[in-house]
């Protein structure tokens, strides 16, 4: 089954946390706005050139969000508003439930969610 990785677990994987590195190697995608917010924390926590060097690594997994599904990930994150759960991560859940994808992250918020997989540090 195709994994797709939340920021969570993007950023595991850019510090080696053996845990998650062996998604890297996986049938795995990444949201286009995932994408552009792991971009945004590695410029904001690390370097430019850093952000650089994994947008490179993963723009070829990347993969385009739809206005209809920003729209049910809004509506998503509504429903679910007193989990705290992020806007990126309410876009890569349902990305991943409208392709039968198996959502990857750490994110205590969604680990009783199904079609997740849920990893803990």
């Amino acid at each position: 089954m195709t994994k797709c990785l939340d920021t969570y677990a993007l950023i595991e994987i850019s510090i080696g946390n053996p845990k998650f590195l062996k998604y890297i190697n996986s049938n795995f995608v990444v949201s286009e706005i995932t994408l552009a917010e792991f971009y945004a924390v590695l410029l904001r926590e690390q370097n430019r050139d850093l952000a650089e060097y994994w947008y490179e690594k993963l723009d070829i997994f990347t993969i385009p969000i739809d206005t209809k599904l920003l729209i049910k990930a809004i509506e998503f994150r509504h429903k679910h508003k007193k989990t705290g759960m992020s806007f990126f991560d309410a876009v890569g859940y349902i990305h991943s439930l409208r392709n039968n994808y198996q959502f990857v992250t750490g994110d205590k918020e969604f680990e009783k969610f199904p079609n997740v997989e849920f990893v803990k540090k």
